[in-house]
């Protein structure tokens, strides 16, 4: 699970090399630019899949000019980011506020394994959307909390989550496994 937290930096380096490339070389079409990466920086392949990363995060743009594929940066990319961050922050929040108010009915009808990878999931993406609204105060006025009500209504979801596990039938088996997980979250000496 530690591996999900920890920056993969050798995906990091490949996207840098790429990014640098079609920055300082903005006029060279996708063959071009081809033979400058491959092979000294990485195969055919690795350059197409970091080449297909950067656009999904719209850090590059593609543009096609008689036949040729040309790469640029994305104008303003930092501020899209901000928003696509916002919007996915929101989409999740909403999205979990849904799961977690069936949860009452569903819950109680799944088998232990179910529970606890359910238990799990929810608290896990719950914590992963208070760091996005987090990150979006920092962003945007780091003396002020801006999104309080969500912190708020996160913080009352994980309560929830926490007593539904705690009034299930299963929960001597469960709430261990669940603290268990979440102990990514603490120091090692806590």
């Amino acid at each position: 699970m530690i591996s999900q937290i920890m920056p993969n930096s050798e995906m990091y380096k490949r996207e840098r090399i790429v990014f640098e490339m079609i920055k300082n070389n903005p006029d060279l079409h996708h063959n071009a630019l081809l033979k400058l990466i491959v092979p000294e920086f990485m195969a055919k392949t690795t350059f197409e899949k970091i080449r297909n990363s950067l656009f999904e995060k719209d850090v590059i743009s593609i543009t096609v000019k008689k036949n040729m594929k040309f790469y640029h940066l994305t104008e303003n990319y930092e501020h899209k980011s901000y928003q696509h961050i916002e919007l996915s922050t929101n989409t999740l929040f909403h999205d979990l506020k849904l799961k977690i108010k069936r949860l009452d009915t569903e819950y109680s009808h799944k088998d232990i394994d179910e529970k606890i990878i359910l238990s799990d999931s929810l608290l896990k993406q719950l914590f992963q959307t208070d760091a996005g609204f987090t990150f979006l105060d920092s962003i945007k006025n780091p003396k002020k909390t801006l999104y309080r009500d969500e912190h708020l209504t996160i913080q009352q979801l994980i309560h929830k989550v926490i007593k539904i596990i705690q009034n299930d039938e299963d929960s001597e088996i469960i709430f261990p496994s669940i603290t268990g997980s979440l102990g990514i979250f603490m120091p090692r000496n806590f």
